[in-house]
């Protein structure tokens, strides 16, 4: 049965700075460049607050990480415990496993290992590994990213970690890239679906493509200048959601203006009747 979850990108308003991974060519390293946000809520606070308002699971970026040293990533697992809510996906949001640079490609997937240990001790069930920046039709790039995500999600296994991908960035852009990697990794890495990366008016049919190998469906609507979403637009995906029989994770996306709770309730109203 498909349950409700929200991702801290839809909250990332309230819980103060962004830190940002990027590589600096120029030094042969990866820095974070730090962006200031108001903090109303703790990432701590989050799993409790999310309980209260009828979440079942939260998926959390990893620029929302204050810190990953042990003693936290425990009181952030200690946290989830409590609330009684699935920390189901931590969103990496860095990494490029078809960089032409092999000493960036090496780098990165050194910090994505990094990353799977964190996901491991703060009880994450899965980490979101982005595929690649190569273009779609690159089939040399999909064979060398299913081989790097192969790698990491057999070292995964050995933390308790599952591995899974997205819809999200270039390689796997369209319907088609996303069914051949999906291919040539023979379902040892998963899928997330997400409604706002591919470009309509062939999305519709291109979820085809991720839904039955997704575990989490990030259900992003198109808004106005005011956060309204589209709801005729919503609910086409949603459709297509419920008639590829989908039973896993929902998850709100809201990054309209305003508060982002009450954004978040515009869109829940809709979804809700699916679940």
């Amino acid at each position: 049965m498909s349950y409700l979850s929200v991702s801290t990108w839809s909250l990332h308003r309230l819980l103060g700075p962004l830190r940002w991974t990027e590589w600096d060519a120029a030094a042969g390293t990866h820095k974070t460049n730090e962006q200031e946000q108001p903090q109303i809520l703790t990432l701590l606070e989050l799993p409790a607050e999310a309980a209260k308002r009828g979440y079942r699971a939260v998926e959390v970026c990893h620029f929302h990480f204050p810190s990953t040293e042990p003693a936290y990533l425990g009181q952030l697992r200690e946290a989830f415990s409590a609330a009684g809510i699935s920390f189901d996906t931590l969103l990496l949001d860095y990494g490029d496993l078809t960089a032409a640079d092999e000493a960036r490609r090496e780098a990165d997937l050194e910090l994505i290992r990094r990353w799977i240990g964190v996901a491991s001790e703060a009880g994450a069930k899965q980490i979101r590994v982005i595929a690649g920046d190569a273009p779609p039709s690159d089939e040399q790039a999909i064979r060398q990213s299913a081989a790097a995500l192969c790698g990491l999600a057999d070292y995964a296994s050995e933390h308790g970690v599952r591995v899974v991908t997205e819809n999200f960035r270039p390689l796997t852009s369209t319907g088609e890239s996303c069914a051949r990697l999906l291919q040539e990794t023979a379902g040892k890495v998963g899928m997330i679906t997400d409604f706002g990366n591919f470009m309509p008016p062939s999305k519709y049919d291109e979820f085809a493509a991720t839904l039955p190998a997704s575990v989490s469906v990030h259900a992003k609507a198109q808004y106005d200048s005011d956060g309204m979403p589209d709801e005729a637009e919503y609910r086409r995906c949603l459709d297509a959601v419920k008639a590829s029989g989908y039973d896993g994770a929902v998850v709100l996306i809201y990054d309209g203006p305003g508060d982002m709770w009450e954004g978040l309730e515009r869109i829940r109203r809709i979804v809700e009747p699916y679940l």
